[in-house]
Order: C-alpha cells, then sequence, then structure tokens
C-alpha cells in the first residue's frame, strides 16, 4: 500500500497555514499542522481546512517540536508558525527571537536526523521582507533564522529554501492588521455601523498580495530540485493610503480621506518607508507569478468584511470562493 505523502505545517491556523492545508489536502497529502496552545485550539483550521490533524504545540518547547517532527516524519516541512508583530517586537525582543529563531534550529536538527535514517525532508521557512532593511528585532530574529538554514544546508546539506515573503493578505487576515482594520472600517461605515477608522502614516508603501496566491510559491520552492531563496511578491507597491481609497471604493464610500482620524502614536520605529519585491528570480526560478491584483485582492476582502457585518458570520468557507483565488 502506498501511504500519500506528508506534509507538516507550523502555524496552520494562520492566514497562510490554511490556505497552504486546503491545497495540500486538495492533491492528496496528508496534513498535520501545529496550532498554538493560546489559539482557538484549531476551530478555524477545521472549518476552512477539513481533515487537517491539528497538533497543540508551543513552537518554543524545541523537546516537544522534535518528538514531532521524528514521529510524523514529513516529507515536507513548512514552518510558517512566528511572532508577526514587529511592532509587538520592540516591546518583546526576546519573545522575537524565541519564536523566529530558536525553533528553525530545531527542526533543522530534526531534519537532519531523519536524513541519517535514510528519509529525505523538504523545508520551507518563511522569511520576511522586513529583514531586507528592517531593524526591527523581528527583522533581526527573521535574519537570525534564515543564516541558520544557510548554514544547515552548508554543514548537512538539508533541502531547506527561504522565502521571503512581502505583504500578503486575504480574508482571513487577523483584526489586529492594519489592512483588515482598514477593510473591515470600510465595511462598517459603509453600512452605517461606524464613522471614523484611526490610523497612523499613509505614506508607507508596501508590496502587497493575496496570501491564497502566495503559498504557490511556497509549495513551488519545494518541489525545485535545489533549495532556492527567492523573494515572494508582485513587484508593485501601493501606498497604505492608496489602500484606504481602494477599500472605501470598494464598499462604495467616495472621498476616503474624510473617515480617517490620524493618531502619531500609530507610527512605528524605524519602519521601512518602501518595500518592494524583485519577482523576477522567482518567475526564473519557480515559474511562480503572482496572479491576484492589488484591487483584487481588496475587494474580496471588503466584499466578506460586508457580509460579515451583515450577517454576523465571522467564518465561512464560502467566504474564499469569492474574487480571485488561485489556490
Amino acid at each position: 500500500m502506498t501511504h500519500p505523502r506528508t506534509a507538516l505545517i507550523t502555524g496552520v491556523s494562520g492566514q497562510d497555514g490554511i490556505y497552504l492545508a486546503r491545497a495540500l489536502l486538495a492533491d492528496g497529502l496528508r496534513v498535520v499542522g501545529t496550532v498554538s496552545p493560546s489559539g482557538d485550539g484549531g476551530a478555524r483550521t477545521r472549518l476552512y481546512a477539513p481533515g487537517t490533524e491539528l497538533v497543540t504545540l508551543d513552537i518554543r518547547d524545541a523537546a516537544a517540536l522534535g518528538e514531532l517532527v521524528a514521529g510524523v516524519r514529513p516529507d515536507e516541512i513548512y514552518h510558517l508558525a512566528a511572532f508577526s508583530s514587529v511592532g509587538g517586537s520592540w516591546v518583546q525582543p526576546e519573545l522575537a527571537f524565541a519564536c523566529n529563531t530558536a525553533p528553525v534550529g530545531t527542526l533543522l536538527e530534526a531534519v537532519v536526523a531523519l536524513g541519517r535514517e535514510g528519509h529525505a525532508v523538504r523545508m520551507f521557512q518563511a522569511s520576511s521582507a522586513e529583514t531586507l532593511g528592517g531593524k526591527s528585532p523581528y527583522a533581526e530574529s527573521k535574519r537570525r533564522a534564515a543564516e541558520l538554514v544557510a548554514e544547515a544546508r552548508r554543514e548537512h546539506g538539508v533541502l531547506a529554501s527561504v522565502g521571503t515573503l512581502f505583504n500578503h493578505e486575504s480574508p482571513l487576515r487577523g483584526e489586529q492588521f492594519v489592512t483588515r482594520k482598514i477593510t473591515r472600517a470600510a465595511a462598517a461605515i459603509a453600512l452605517g455601523l461606524a464613522d471614523s477608522v484611526t490610523l497612523g502614516s499613509l505614506d508607507v508603501s508596501r508590496d502587497w498580495g493575496h496570501a491564497g496566491d502566495y503559498v504557490g510559491a511556497m509549495r513551488a520552492s519545494l518541489a525545485h530540485d535545489e533549495p532556492v531563496d527567492v523573494q515572494i511578491g508582485t513587484g508593485v507597491a501601493h501606498t497604505l493610503g492608496e489602500l484606504v481609497e481602494t477599500a472605501f471604493a470598494a464598499a462604495g464610500l467616495a472621498d476616503a480621506a474624510s473617515y480617517v482620524v490620524h493618531d502619531p502614536a500609530l507610527v512605528r520605529p524605524a519602519d521601512v518607508a518602501v518595500s518592494v519585491a524583485d519577482p523576477r528570480p522567482a518567475a526564473q526560478e519557480l515559474g511562480w507569478t503572482a496572479a491576484v491584483t492589488f484591487e483584487q485582492l481588496v475587494q474580496q476582502m471588503v466584499d466578506v468584511d460586508l457580509l460579515r457585518a451583515k450577517t454576523g458570520v465571522e467564518d465561512d468557507p464560502a467566504y474564499l470562493d469569492l474574487g480571485f483565488v488561485r489556490t
């Protein structure tokens, strides 16, 4: 009997993890995913990606993480779990390194151990555009993680790739992120449920893509014969002000600026002013290019937030079928 390939996804309850699990399950893989003890217990993942085998795990627990890899014996590992708040990393730098750097070393050690047993594992390390010029503890923790991958490749021949992910969003994005804050506010204001949104600087420029799109690049990285490190993005930058205008227009509202209240306290320290990917290596090495446009992404997020506000239903698998999503 032939057993299906097994994929292990750390952080499977995040937007990337859910889209990735859905895609892998659709292709017949067995998917095991870790969820944080402080999260929702995997409820959202069960709803959107039924069939995922969930394991509650604190990724800072090196022994438990190593035992999980040894027990699951995955063919592919997608390491997505992370302390993802750039601003929060200034307040809790030790936590950023404990979550973003040390677990990568643990996973690589487990991959090397399985390799000695004759079981080859391919690993994808999710890095961040913040590493390209960012000065936050978050950026440094991700830079060090990428260095660990390079060391493991050099010293042990590990088949591990690093994907430098530029900003990517979806209707599954958490409300603590500014993009979702904006689309949720646009929907609420359009329905008469709110009258303003409070934001920091609107001048920062980012390369925004769709999470459901970007997981294709992750999979393509591991399908490559050799480890490959590429930037994953659209190659097109937009200001936060443009995102506000696009979201409010998608909700049927003109004069978006009239609804924005500016708060200097929300401006992050040492924020990179402009961040845009070079998409050419991903296209050349992986044959991957972003398919969902900025406008399509924002429209889908606003459409889903309008449905949420109208129905009171926060999560519904049908939400992911709206718009222009490739998984």
